[in-house]
């Protein structure tokens, strides 16, 4: 037979009772103290990935930007170049001027907060582009009419997560994968990026379709200092499935954080600019 315990004599039952409500009434807030700490890194994660992407847009977009630049497009069985002028100002102005070839010069597009503009000069007329689209190819090349003005931001248009580490050009890199936010104007199901951890450079982007197999991949190099930044001066787009296709873009000369105003970003200058 077990003999029952007994109470110290300088022990209450009524202290008894006082202690357990008291660690009681403690518990939960230790709960929450310990599930906050428990998701602090979690937190951290997120808001790191964020702050990175930012970092490296704001390092190839600058608050406005001028820009002289040459487009390759690569075919099995031949190749053309573009050559063009472009500026910009914060995520919702820019303006792309052709220079050549000599059939397509003076084309340009324009970008206004939301929308979208072509200035055709050989049938003088502006033509406003449609949402549905942006997401083809802009003058025959790999690069969409997205890529070129920039319509949905890698900034604001996913939620970022530092998924890992990995080398790209031996240059160490954070790993972050960008998954679309709902109703966001994006085509891809999510963003693979490998951005520099010294210079947030972005080096590798994969694009991955709804069966998340990736479609697309934009490699950049030849890191040079322009306007004061060290950059990635050419960027090659690559579409996956279709064998000796591929868009490389060249950086001549670019200048950040020039002066130029929103008026500057207007149909009327669009037609006349040179």
């Amino acid at each position: 037979m077990t003999t029952p315990r007994k109470i110290p004599p300088n022990i209450h039952c009524s202290n008894i009772t006082i202690f357990t409500k008291k660690y009681i009434s403690i518990a939960p807030i230790l709960l929450a103290i310990l599930t906050f700490f428990a998701a602090l890194p979690l937190l951290a994660t997120a808001q790191d990935a964020s702050e990175i992407i930012k970092k490296a847009d704001e390092k190839m977009r600058g608050k406005s930007s001028r820009a002289e630049m040459t487009m390759k497009i690569v075919r099995p069985t031949w190749e053309r170049s573009v050559s063009m002028k472009a500026w910009s100002m914060d995520e919702d102005y820019s303006l792309i001027l052709i220079t050549a070839p000599a059939r397509d010069e003076g084309s340009a597009y324009l970008k206004r907060e939301n929308e979208i503009w072509n200035w055709l000069p050989d049938i003088n007329r502006t033509i406003k582009l449609p949402p549905s689209m942006m997401s083809q190819s802009w003058m025959g090349s790999d690069f969409s009419n997205n890529d070129l003005v920039r319509e949905s931001s890698i900034v604001t248009d996913y939620r970022h997560t530092l998924v890992g580490d990995s080398t790209i050009s031996n240059y160490d890199c954070y790993k972050i994968e960008l998954i679309p936010k709902p109703d966001a104007p994006v085509v891809w199901s999510k963003v693979i990026t490998f951005i520099s951890k010294n210079e947030f450079l972005q080096l590798r982007t994969e694009f991955y379709d709804e069966n998340q197999e990736i479609i697309r991949l934009m490699q950049s190099s030849e890191i040079k200092e322009m306007s004061g930044r060290t950059i990635p001066t050419r960027l090659e787009m690559i579409p996956l499935q279709e064998d000796g296709k591929k868009t490389i873009m060249i950086y001549e000369d670019i200048e950040f954080n020039i002066d130029i105003s929103e008026r500057f970003f207007s149909i009327q200058n669009m037609k006349r600019i040179n």
